[in-house]
Protein backbone atom coordinates (compact mmCIF):
# COMPACT_ATOMS: atom_id res chain seq x y z
CA UNK A 1 0.00 0.00 0.00
CA UNK A 2 1.38 3.39 -0.98
CA UNK A 3 1.32 6.27 1.48
CA UNK A 4 0.38 9.59 -0.02
CA UNK A 5 1.75 12.84 1.33
CA UNK A 6 -1.39 14.95 1.14
CA UNK A 7 0.30 18.29 1.47
CA UNK A 8 3.05 17.65 -1.05
CA UNK A 9 0.91 15.83 -3.62
CA UNK A 10 -2.60 17.27 -3.44
CA UNK A 11 -2.46 20.54 -1.50
CA UNK A 12 0.34 22.16 -3.47
CA UNK A 13 -0.39 25.40 -5.27
CA UNK A 14 -0.25 24.89 -8.99
CA UNK A 15 0.32 27.37 -11.74
CA UNK A 16 -2.23 30.14 -11.51
CA UNK A 17 -2.82 29.56 -7.82
CA UNK A 18 -2.20 32.11 -5.10
CA UNK A 19 1.00 31.97 -3.08
CA UNK A 20 1.36 32.77 0.59
CA UNK A 21 3.72 35.63 1.49
CA UNK A 22 5.46 33.83 4.37
CA UNK A 23 8.00 36.59 4.96
CA UNK A 24 5.19 39.13 5.31
CA UNK A 25 3.33 36.86 7.74
CA UNK A 26 6.54 36.49 9.78
CA UNK A 27 6.76 40.28 10.07
CA UNK A 28 3.08 40.52 11.04
CA UNK A 29 3.43 37.98 13.84
CA UNK A 30 6.46 39.78 15.27
CA UNK A 31 4.63 43.11 15.24
CA UNK A 32 1.68 41.54 17.05
CA UNK A 33 3.97 39.82 19.55
CA UNK A 34 5.79 43.03 20.43
CA UNK A 35 2.50 44.95 20.67
CA UNK A 36 1.15 42.24 22.98
CA UNK A 37 4.21 42.52 25.23
CA UNK A 38 3.88 46.30 25.56
CA UNK A 39 0.13 46.32 26.12
CA UNK A 40 0.04 43.41 28.56
CA UNK A 41 2.95 44.78 30.57
CA UNK A 42 1.43 48.22 30.98
CA UNK A 43 -2.00 46.78 31.81
CA UNK A 44 -0.43 45.17 34.88
CA UNK A 45 1.35 48.41 35.84
CA UNK A 46 -1.82 50.45 35.43
CA UNK A 47 -3.86 48.01 37.51
CA UNK A 48 -1.32 48.27 40.34
CA UNK A 49 -1.32 52.07 40.09
CA UNK A 50 -5.12 52.11 40.22
CA UNK A 51 -5.16 49.86 43.27
CA UNK A 52 -2.50 51.96 45.01
CA UNK A 53 -4.22 55.29 44.32
CA UNK A 54 -7.76 54.01 44.76
CA UNK A 55 -8.64 55.26 41.28
CA UNK A 56 -11.53 53.38 39.72
CA UNK A 57 -10.84 55.16 36.42
CA UNK A 58 -7.34 53.69 36.22
CA UNK A 59 -8.53 50.23 37.18
CA UNK A 60 -11.21 50.44 34.47
CA UNK A 61 -8.64 51.57 31.92
CA UNK A 62 -6.38 48.72 33.00
CA UNK A 63 -9.26 46.37 32.35
CA UNK A 64 -9.63 47.89 28.90
CA UNK A 65 -5.94 47.36 28.20
CA UNK A 66 -6.29 43.80 29.43
CA UNK A 67 -8.96 43.21 26.79
CA UNK A 68 -6.57 44.75 24.26
CA UNK A 69 -3.97 42.23 25.36
CA UNK A 70 -6.44 39.39 24.89
CA UNK A 71 -7.32 40.75 21.44
CA UNK A 72 -3.65 40.99 20.48
CA UNK A 73 -2.99 37.51 21.85
CA UNK A 74 -5.87 36.17 19.77
CA UNK A 75 -4.56 37.98 16.69
CA UNK A 76 -1.04 36.68 17.34
CA UNK A 77 -2.30 33.12 17.73
CA UNK A 78 -4.38 33.42 14.56
CA UNK A 79 -1.39 34.77 12.64
CA UNK A 80 0.71 31.80 13.72
CA UNK A 81 -2.06 29.35 12.87
CA UNK A 82 -2.63 30.91 9.45
CA UNK A 83 0.98 30.23 8.48
CA UNK A 84 0.55 26.49 8.98
CA UNK A 85 0.35 24.38 5.81
CA UNK A 86 -2.75 22.63 4.54
CA UNK A 87 -3.47 19.13 5.77
CA UNK A 88 -5.61 16.13 4.89
CA UNK A 89 -8.31 17.49 7.20
CA UNK A 90 -8.00 21.18 6.33
CA UNK A 91 -7.25 21.24 2.62
CA UNK A 92 -7.55 25.04 2.46
CA UNK A 93 -5.11 25.44 5.33
CA UNK A 94 -5.63 27.66 8.37
CA UNK A 95 -5.84 31.06 6.69
CA UNK A 96 -9.52 31.49 7.63
CA UNK A 97 -8.46 31.52 11.30
CA UNK A 98 -7.48 35.17 10.81
CA UNK A 99 -11.01 36.05 9.75
CA UNK A 100 -12.51 34.21 12.72
CA UNK A 101 -10.13 36.05 15.05
CA UNK A 102 -11.10 39.40 13.51
CA UNK A 103 -14.79 38.55 13.97
CA UNK A 104 -14.28 37.56 17.62
CA UNK A 105 -12.27 40.72 18.25
CA UNK A 106 -15.06 42.78 16.70
CA UNK A 107 -17.61 41.13 18.99
CA UNK A 108 -15.49 41.72 22.08
CA UNK A 109 -14.99 45.35 21.11
CA UNK A 110 -18.75 45.76 20.70
CA UNK A 111 -19.22 44.27 24.17
CA UNK A 112 -16.62 46.68 25.58
CA UNK A 113 -18.41 49.65 24.01
CA UNK A 114 -21.68 48.58 25.63
CA UNK A 115 -19.92 48.09 28.97
CA UNK A 116 -18.30 51.54 28.78
CA UNK A 117 -21.64 53.16 27.95
CA UNK A 118 -23.42 51.39 30.79
CA UNK A 119 -20.66 52.14 33.29
CA UNK A 120 -20.49 55.79 32.24
CA UNK A 121 -24.25 56.27 32.60
CA UNK A 122 -24.12 54.66 36.04
CA UNK A 123 -21.24 56.94 37.07
CA UNK A 124 -23.20 60.02 36.00
CA UNK A 125 -25.81 59.15 38.60
CA UNK A 126 -23.36 57.78 41.16
CA UNK A 127 -20.19 59.93 41.10
CA UNK A 128 -17.08 58.41 42.67
CA UNK A 129 -13.99 60.28 43.91
CA UNK A 130 -11.04 60.14 41.52
CA UNK A 131 -7.42 61.11 42.13
CA UNK A 132 -7.07 63.40 39.13
CA UNK A 133 -3.30 63.87 39.36
CA UNK A 134 -2.52 60.14 39.48
CA UNK A 135 -4.93 59.47 36.64
CA UNK A 136 -3.26 62.14 34.50
CA UNK A 137 0.28 60.84 34.93
CA UNK A 138 -0.52 57.17 34.48
CA UNK A 139 -2.84 57.84 31.55
CA UNK A 140 -0.07 59.87 29.88
CA UNK A 141 2.27 56.90 30.06
CA UNK A 142 -0.56 54.72 28.75
CA UNK A 143 -1.07 57.11 25.86
CA UNK A 144 2.59 56.83 24.87
CA UNK A 145 2.41 53.03 25.04
CA UNK A 146 -0.76 52.97 22.94
CA UNK A 147 0.74 55.35 20.39
CA UNK A 148 3.70 53.01 19.99
CA UNK A 149 1.50 49.93 19.64
CA UNK A 150 -0.85 51.71 17.22
CA UNK A 151 2.12 52.74 15.08
CA UNK A 152 3.39 49.16 14.94
CA UNK A 153 0.01 47.81 13.88
CA UNK A 154 -0.64 50.70 11.47
CA UNK A 155 2.54 49.78 9.58
CA UNK A 156 0.75 46.68 8.34
CA UNK A 157 -2.97 46.88 7.62
CA UNK A 158 -3.08 44.31 4.83
CA UNK A 159 -4.35 41.72 7.32
CA UNK A 160 -7.94 41.98 8.54
CA UNK A 161 -6.71 40.35 11.72
CA UNK A 162 -4.22 43.17 12.34
CA UNK A 163 -6.82 45.83 11.55
CA UNK A 164 -9.20 44.28 14.09
CA UNK A 165 -6.48 44.37 16.74
CA UNK A 166 -5.76 47.99 15.79
CA UNK A 167 -9.40 48.89 16.50
CA UNK A 168 -8.93 47.65 20.06
CA UNK A 169 -5.73 49.63 20.50
CA UNK A 170 -7.22 52.80 19.01
CA UNK A 171 -10.11 52.48 21.41
CA UNK A 172 -7.71 52.34 24.33
CA UNK A 173 -5.65 55.19 22.88
CA UNK A 174 -8.75 57.37 22.80
CA UNK A 175 -9.51 56.17 26.31
CA UNK A 176 -6.08 57.33 27.47
CA UNK A 177 -6.65 60.77 25.92
CA UNK A 178 -10.03 60.98 27.63
CA UNK A 179 -8.48 59.90 30.94
CA UNK A 180 -5.81 62.61 30.66
CA UNK A 181 -8.38 65.30 29.96
CA UNK A 182 -10.63 64.00 32.73
CA UNK A 183 -7.70 63.84 35.16
CA UNK A 184 -6.67 67.42 34.44
CA UNK A 185 -10.24 68.72 34.75
CA UNK A 186 -10.83 66.82 37.99
CA UNK A 187 -7.49 67.89 39.45
CA UNK A 188 -8.10 71.56 38.64
CA UNK A 189 -11.85 71.93 39.09
CA UNK A 190 -13.05 68.85 40.95
CA UNK A 191 -15.86 68.35 38.40
CA UNK A 192 -16.38 64.56 38.42
CA UNK A 193 -18.96 64.16 35.59
CA UNK A 194 -16.24 64.87 33.01
CA UNK A 195 -14.96 61.30 33.38
CA UNK A 196 -18.16 59.45 32.35
CA UNK A 197 -19.05 62.07 29.73
CA UNK A 198 -15.73 61.61 27.94
CA UNK A 199 -16.09 57.84 28.24
CA UNK A 200 -19.40 58.00 26.38
CA UNK A 201 -17.81 60.18 23.70
CA UNK A 202 -14.94 57.72 23.21
CA UNK A 203 -17.35 54.77 23.04
CA UNK A 204 -19.29 56.46 20.26
CA UNK A 205 -16.08 57.05 18.31
CA UNK A 206 -15.18 53.36 18.56
CA UNK A 207 -18.56 52.16 17.26
CA UNK A 208 -17.84 52.95 13.61
CA UNK A 209 -14.53 51.08 13.45
CA UNK A 210 -16.01 48.15 15.34
CA UNK A 211 -18.91 47.92 12.91
CA UNK A 212 -16.54 47.99 9.95
CA UNK A 213 -14.48 45.08 11.32
CA UNK A 214 -17.60 43.05 12.11
CA UNK A 215 -19.10 43.72 8.69
CA UNK A 216 -15.93 42.86 6.78
CA UNK A 217 -15.22 39.67 8.73
CA UNK A 218 -18.85 38.55 8.41
CA UNK A 219 -18.72 38.98 4.64
CA UNK A 220 -15.56 36.88 4.54
CA UNK A 221 -17.10 34.14 6.66
CA UNK A 222 -20.13 34.16 4.33
CA UNK A 223 -17.81 33.72 1.30
CA UNK A 224 -19.07 36.94 -0.26
CA UNK A 225 -17.62 38.31 -3.48
CA UNK A 226 -14.50 40.28 -2.47
CA UNK A 227 -14.85 44.03 -2.20
CA UNK A 228 -13.89 45.75 -5.44
CA UNK A 229 -14.74 42.81 -7.70
CA UNK A 230 -17.81 42.86 -9.97
CA UNK A 231 -19.32 39.37 -10.08
CA UNK A 232 -21.42 40.03 -13.18
CA UNK A 233 -18.55 41.64 -15.07
CA UNK A 234 -16.26 38.70 -14.29
CA UNK A 235 -18.84 36.29 -15.70
CA UNK A 236 -19.37 38.40 -18.80
CA UNK A 237 -15.64 38.68 -19.48
CA UNK A 238 -15.23 34.93 -19.15
CA UNK A 239 -18.15 34.32 -21.50
CA UNK A 240 -16.74 36.80 -24.04
CA UNK A 241 -13.61 34.73 -24.59
CA UNK A 242 -13.60 33.09 -28.00
CA UNK A 243 -14.49 29.44 -27.62
CA UNK A 244 -16.63 29.78 -24.48
CA UNK A 245 -20.35 29.46 -25.19
CA UNK A 246 -21.58 30.11 -21.66
CA UNK A 247 -20.62 30.09 -17.99
CA UNK A 248 -22.45 28.66 -15.01
CA UNK A 249 -21.83 27.79 -11.35
CA UNK A 250 -19.57 30.82 -11.08
CA UNK A 251 -18.28 31.46 -7.57
CA UNK A 252 -15.92 34.23 -6.49
CA UNK A 253 -14.77 34.57 -2.90
CA UNK A 254 -11.76 35.24 -0.70
CA UNK A 255 -10.13 32.02 0.42
CA UNK A 256 -8.34 34.25 2.92
CA UNK A 257 -8.09 38.06 3.14
CA UNK A 258 -6.61 39.51 -0.07
CA UNK A 259 -6.63 36.12 -1.79
CA UNK A 260 -9.53 36.15 -4.30
CA UNK A 261 -10.51 32.76 -5.63
CA UNK A 262 -12.68 31.74 -8.58
CA UNK A 263 -14.43 28.53 -9.53
CA UNK A 264 -16.75 28.02 -12.51
CA UNK A 265 -18.05 25.62 -15.14
CA UNK A 266 -17.55 26.78 -18.72
CA UNK A 267 -19.46 25.42 -21.72
CA UNK A 268 -17.10 25.18 -24.67
CA UNK A 269 -17.81 25.35 -28.36
CA UNK A 270 -16.86 22.39 -30.52
CA UNK A 271 -13.22 21.89 -31.53
CA UNK A 272 -11.85 24.23 -28.87
CA UNK A 273 -8.31 23.69 -27.66
CA UNK A 274 -8.97 23.76 -23.92
CA UNK A 275 -5.38 24.08 -22.61
CA UNK A 276 -4.80 27.19 -24.74
CA UNK A 277 -8.17 28.70 -23.79
CA UNK A 278 -7.53 27.95 -20.12
CA UNK A 279 -4.28 29.90 -20.26
CA UNK A 280 -6.11 32.83 -21.87
CA UNK A 281 -8.83 32.75 -19.22
CA UNK A 282 -6.31 32.64 -16.38
CA UNK A 283 -4.31 35.50 -17.84
CA UNK A 284 -7.44 37.62 -18.31
CA UNK A 285 -8.74 36.97 -14.78
CA UNK A 286 -5.36 37.79 -13.28
CA UNK A 287 -4.70 40.94 -15.31
CA UNK A 288 -8.19 42.45 -15.14
CA UNK A 289 -9.41 41.29 -11.73
CA UNK A 290 -6.31 40.26 -9.78
CA UNK A 291 -7.58 36.69 -9.34
CA UNK A 292 -4.85 34.06 -9.21
CA UNK A 293 -6.44 31.03 -7.58
CA UNK A 294 -8.62 29.79 -10.44
CA UNK A 295 -10.46 26.52 -11.07
CA UNK A 296 -12.38 26.13 -14.34
CA UNK A 297 -14.21 22.95 -15.28
CA UNK A 298 -14.79 22.56 -19.04
CA UNK A 299 -17.94 21.07 -20.53
CA UNK A 300 -18.42 20.67 -24.26
CA UNK A 301 -21.49 22.19 -25.85
CA UNK A 302 -22.74 19.02 -27.52
CA UNK A 303 -23.09 17.45 -24.07
CA UNK A 304 -25.58 20.09 -22.98
CA UNK A 305 -28.15 20.19 -25.76
CA UNK A 306 -31.41 21.83 -24.78
CA UNK A 307 -29.96 23.42 -21.67
CA UNK A 308 -29.58 27.15 -21.22
CA UNK A 309 -26.60 28.20 -19.14
CA UNK A 310 -26.33 31.59 -17.53
CA UNK A 311 -23.89 33.29 -15.23
CA UNK A 312 -25.38 32.99 -11.77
Amino acid sequence: MTNVNVHSDFAQHGEGDAHHPHQHEYKQSHLLGFALLLTGGFAAVEALAGWYSGSLALISDAGHMLTDSVALALAYFAQKMAARPASARLSFGYTRVEVVAAFVNGLTMAAIVLWIMGKAIWRLWHPAPVDGETVTWVATVGLLINLGVAYLLHCDQTSMNTRAALVHVMGDLLGSVAAIVAGIVIATTGWMPIDPLLSIFVALLIVRSTWRVLKESTWHLMDAVPHGLDYTKIGERLRSLKGIASVHDLHVWDMSPNQPTLMAHVILEADVQWPKLLDQARAMLHEQFGIEHITLQPEWQQCSVGTTHKVH
